[in-house]
This record gives structure tokens, C-alpha cells and sequence, in this order.
């Protein structure tokens, strides 16, 4: 069998940095074949793979008890895609993880191939199902579900006719569409908190609308498209599912759930639908948009030519939700995720708290069509492990992420070196798009272990200063303590597995941080939303894990209150120095 494409082979670690502009007409099949179908030739390996799966499917092989049960999880993130499968207990018996490519065409812009992520999903979902069947889990006889969790904000428009993608996908961190923000500030007469009454958050360049705007204004293909009625909005959730339950020639479902539509800027949060007030100013046809749904419920099957045709697809929360129903976030609990990009949420009940101090409101989950809505307090950090991608792909300080630590630990300080990654503005709580980075305090004595530990610490103040701003929102009665008073940041994702990092979070905070043992709760929550929905567990049973939790690592603060206080002084006064950059000559 020769491949769709020639030469279309996904590596596992494909080059990260791509400054080519990537086509606007991105790789898609013919009309007439499933845009999905992105086919690769089979190893000898994996046939044999094939043939054991049909084996264990009939019957002709071994007797593998009925009673298996296992919920698979897709997560798929900014930089790479994994799926995860879990075993009734929650544990995962099997994952496979590719990383895609990162297109940067200009200075701030952001691109993702949308077809890349399709095969990524793909190929993640082969591969683990072989790995747990050649371990023997009967996943193909006992695999009952599968929840979905993605990059949120991240905007692609596809064609309804032919189903493929009218431009790459516009990343969520992509800063392009400052000036369009700009101009909806000075044209609406509430300003930059236009909208903040009816979705919880202010026009920035982070959200989808504005993203979807600037295609409308600078493809004429999906100008085009929206006039004629013959395009397709959605998130990466959306994207996926309407691929995964058929796409074009299966009827594929146009759909994204709570979690993702509140972060476009479009969904009325108390209604949970979309706002056509905001639609109406924005000049975007609702026809374009997905049906919303809860995080927990049966959306549709997988489609055939997919791995496991016929699952359930039975939960899809926006990955920062997904990480809080991972970590079991109760009403006044809060977690930090620290990936990409560091992500604060604390569980505000079924109260929408409209935040004064720089944060967002924002749904936290629904599960289930009519269950009780949960809402949270958000800070949104740009940058965080990119910046260990930029220490290692852009200035080779380091080769792999994972020297970081050891290279950080060579100094017990940074010796007064600050840095503050604001490569495309700052997000919560300042909310700068004129910023950009700095790295200020180097004299001749600085070393680059200076600088790896200030990297480190720059994703700890930024969690600081989000955290200090949910404490003067929340109040006392808003957050939930311990028995010893304590409130505890519960942390997640894999920056976390740092015990440096984890302990200058501790100590920058003043606070305890708590580390489960299973770091990646983007995708448990992801499987504990699909499972709820299909009867494999319960709520008392998902909201209880976190107290039978064991294995956890707790830090503490070690840091004199004094040296806090001015390390936190000196932060502040670095962010300061990232004001009004972006007018700096690029020549």
C-alpha cells in the first residue's frame, strides 16, 4: 500500500520550529474521501498486531474476562498528542504521545497543520491499542468509551463541502489579531470589557472570535465560505469530532461542549448557548457555529476507517477543565497545570464571580445535559515550559527539556537575574499585548544556570501573581483550607515532574503544593467525564478519588517571608520593564 500523500510519514519528534508560512490550502484529500483517512503502509509489526486484536474480537484466542472495562482518552495539546488508556481503577494500562509541527510564518503568529493533528490522533490511538494488547488487555473486547480534551482558543474554519480546512489552524497563543482588538476597544462603547457581562472575558488576542474575524478579513476562502454558508467554525474539539464521527462522508457531528465554547467569546455564560447579541455586533453567522453540549454525555460513534470503530465518544472538556475534574477540584479548590503554557483554576461553584483583579470567568464543567453548571476564576499564563522549549530549541542551552533542572541546581540563586517571558505580551493578570520579553539583573558573573533557574522562576511568579488575584476575588469564604488552615495548590502536567520547580513554587507562594503521583490529569479527567457518561463510574466515586489519592508529594515553603517579599518586589519591577515593546524595530 503506498501512503495518501508521498513521503507523508509522521515521526514521532518532528522538527518543532518551522518558520515557513505553511499553506493556506492545507494537505486534504479529494472530495470524496474521508478527510480523516490519512493512511500509512502497515509494518509486519503491526499486522501481526491486527490479526491478534481480530483474534481476541472473535473469540478464537485465550479467555479474557468478560468484566474488563477501559475508558481511552484523547489529549490533545499544543505541542503533541497522546492517548491514554485507563482500566476501570482509573489506572492507565497504555499511552502513546506524538509531538507535530509548530509553523511561526511572522513574528507573534502561531499556526498548527489541522491534517498533522488528525494523523497524530491516529497514530496515537494504533499505537496504544497495540501496546496494551500485546500486554495483554483485552482493549478491543473491553474498551467502552472515549473522552476527548484539547488545546482550547485554538481556531480552525473547514469547508462544509469538501471538509477540508480553509487555512492551518490559528494557535491559541498567535498574537496577530492585536489590531483588531484594538479596534473593537475603540468602536464598542464598553471598551476592552465589551463583553465580560455576558462571556467573562475582555477582547484580547487570545480568544477564538477575534481569531475567526481575522480569517473572515485575510483568507478570501473562508470569506468566501461564511458568505455562502459553506463553512464550518470550531475548535480543535470540534475538528476532531466531526473527523472522528465520519466527517464528510459519514455525517460527521458538528459539536463542542461547554468548556471550549465559553473561551471564544461568543457563549452567554449563564445560558450556556450562544450570545447572538455578540454574534450580531461581531458580524458572524451562528449557522457556522457547533451545537453546544455538556462535558458528560454520549456525543456519537466513531466513524469506520478509525482504529476502534463504533466507541462511544462520551465526554469532551477543554484541557484546563479537563485537568480540574482530573485533579477532583472541589467548589473553592484550586490547581495549576504547567504545560506549554501554566493555567490557574479555582471551582467557584455554581456562582460566576466576575473577577476585578485581572482574571477571567469562566465555565468550569457540566457533567451531563442536566446536571448543575460549575464555574471558576481563571488565570491564563502565555508561557511557561516554552520557555524551556526556547532555552532548548531556539538558544541550545540545553538539549532536552529534562536537563533543566540539574542545570538550574548548579547556582543556589539566580544572582539577581529576572526574567519575564512575554514573547507575545502577558496574560493574566496584566493583560499586556504591547510587552515582550526581558531578561534583566546579568552582569559578568551571570552563567547560564543563572539563567536556567530564572526561566524556572518565571513560571512560578506568574502562578504568584494569578493566585495573589484569586485570593482578593475569591475572599476567605471562596477558598477551601485544610485542617491546618492551609490552602493548597493542587499542580498537574508534566513541567511538574521538576522537584526544583515544584519546591520554588512552594517557596514563592508561601503555600503547600500537592503533586499526585499521575501527573497527567488533563486525560484522566478527559476518561472521567466519558465514563461517567456511560455508567463505568460515578461522581461520589470521581470527586472521592482525591481524598483515597496516595503517593502524593507535598511541598512546603522553606523561603524566609523577608526574601519572598523582595524576590516578589523585584518581579514586579521586571514586569514593569516589558511595557511598550512591540513598536521595537524588528530591522
Amino acid at each position: 500500500m503506498s501512503p495518501v500523500f508521498p513521503g507523508l510519514f509522521l515521526v514521532e519528534r518532528p522538527a518543532q520550529i518551522n518558520k515557513e508560512p505553511a499553506s493556506p490550502h492545507v494537505r486534504c484529500l479529494a472530495r470524496n474521501t474521508l478527510p480523516f483517512a490519512l493512511l500509512r503502509p502497515l509494518s509486519d509489526q503491526d499486522a501481526r498486531a491486527q490479526v491478534i486484536r481480530r483474534r481476541r474480537r472473535t473469540g478464537e484466542n485465550g479467555d479474557m474476562s468478560d468484566e474488563e472495562v477501559y475508558v481511552g482518552s484523547i489529549d490533545q495539546g499544543t505541542t503533541s498528542t497522546r492517548f491514554i488508556i485507563y482500566d476501570r481503577s482509573a489506572r492507565a494500562i497504555a499511552s502513546h504521545q506524538v509531538e507535530f509541527t509548530q509553523f511561526y510564518p511572522e513574528a507573534g503568529w502561531v499556526e498548527h497543520d489541522p491534517m498533522e493533528i488528525l494523523e497524530s490522533v491516529k497514530v496515537c490511538l494504533t499505537k496504544a491499542i497495540d501496546k496494551a494488547t500485546a500486554n495483554g488487555y483485552n482493549v478491543d473486547g473491553g474498551l467502552k468509551a472515549i473522552g476527548l480534551t484539547n488545546q482550547r482558543e485554538t481556531t480552525l474554519v473547514w469547508s462544509k463541502s469538501t471538509g477540508c480546512p480553509l487555512y492551518n489552524a490559528i494557535v491559541w497563543m498567535d498574537a496577530r489579531t492585536s489590531s483588531i482588538c484594538r479596534k473593537l476597544e475603540q468602536e464598542l462603547p464598553g471598551g476592552r470589557t465589551h463583553f465580560v457581562e455576558t462571556c467573562g472575558l475582555p477582547i484580547s488576542t487570545y480568544f477564538s472570535a477575534v481569531k475567526l474575524l481575522w480569517l473572515k478579513e485575510n483568507v478570501d476562502a473562508v470569506k468566501v465560505a461564511l458568505q455562502k454558508g459553506n463553512a464550518f467554525f470550531g475548535t480543535v474539539d470540534t475538528w476532531l469530532i466531526w473527523n472522528l464521527t465520519g466527517g464528510i462522508n459519514g455525517g460527521g457531528l458538528h459539536i463542542t461542549d461547554v468548556s471550549n465554547a465559553s473561551r471564544t467569546m461568543l457563549m452567554n455564560l449563564k445560558t450556556l448557548d450562544w450570545d447572538q447579541p455578540t454574534l450580531d455586533t461581531l458580524g458572524i453567522p451562528v449557522e457556522s457555529l457547533p451545537k453546544i453540549i455538556s462535558n458528560s454525555e454520549v456525543i456519537g460513534k466513531i466513524a469506520k476507517g478509525w482504529p476502534i470503530p463504533g466507541i462511544p465518544i462520551s465526554g469532551c472538556l477543554g484541557d484546563q477543565h479537563a485537568a480540574m475534574l482530573g485533579q477532583a477540584c472541589r467548589k473553592g479548590e484550586a490547581k495549576s497545570t504547567y504545560g506549554t503554557g501554566a493555567f490557574i483554576l479555582l471551582n467557584t461553584g455554581e456562582e460566576v464571580i466576575h473577577s476585578n483583579h485581572g482574571l477571567l470567568s469562566t465555565l468550569a464543567f457540566k457533567l451531563g445535559p442536566d446536571a448543575p453548571t460549575h464555574y471558576a476564576l481563571e488565570g491564563s499564563i502565555a508561557i511557561a515550559g516554552a520557555a524551556v522549549q526556547w532555552l532548548r530549541d531556539s538558544l541550545g542551552i540545553i538539549s532536552s527539556a529534562s536537563e533543566i533542572e540539574d542545570l538550574a541546581r548548579g547556582v543556589d540563586s539566580t544572582g539577581g537575574v529576572y526574567f519575564v517571558p512575554a514573547f507575545n505580551g502577558l496574560f493574566a493578570p496584566w493583560w499586556r499585548e504591547d510587552a515582550r520579553g526581558v531578561c534583566i539583573g546579568i552582569t559578568r558573573f551571570t552563567n547560564k544556570s543563572h539563567i536556567a533557574r530564572a526561566v524556572l522562576e518565571s513560571m512560578c511568579f506568574q502562578v504568584k501573581d494569578v493566585l495573589d488575584s484569586m485570593h482578593k476575588d475569591a475572599g476567605e469564604k471562596g477558598e477551601a483550607k485544610n485542617e491546618k488552615g492551609e490552602f493548597l495548590l493542587r499542580v498537574d502536567g508534566g513541567a511538574t515532574v521538576n522537584n526544583l520547580l515544584m519546591q520554588i513554587q512552594a517557596d514563592l507562594l508561601g503555600n503547600p503544593v500537592v503533586r499526585p503521583a499521575d501527573i497527567e490529569t488533563t486525560a484522566l479527567g478527559a476518561a472521567y467525564a466519558a465514563g461517567l457518561a456511560v455508567g463505568i463510574w460515578t461522581e461520589n466515586d470521581i470527586f472521592n478519588s482525591g481524598e483515597k489519592a496516595e503517593d502524593v508529594t507535598i511541598f512546603r515553603p522553606k523561603l524566609d517571608e523577608a526574601v519572598r517579599k523582595s524576590k516578589v518586589d523585584s518581579w514586579c519591577k521586571a514586569v514593569s520593564r516589558t511595557f511598550d515593546l512591540a513598536d521595537l524595530c524588528l530591522s
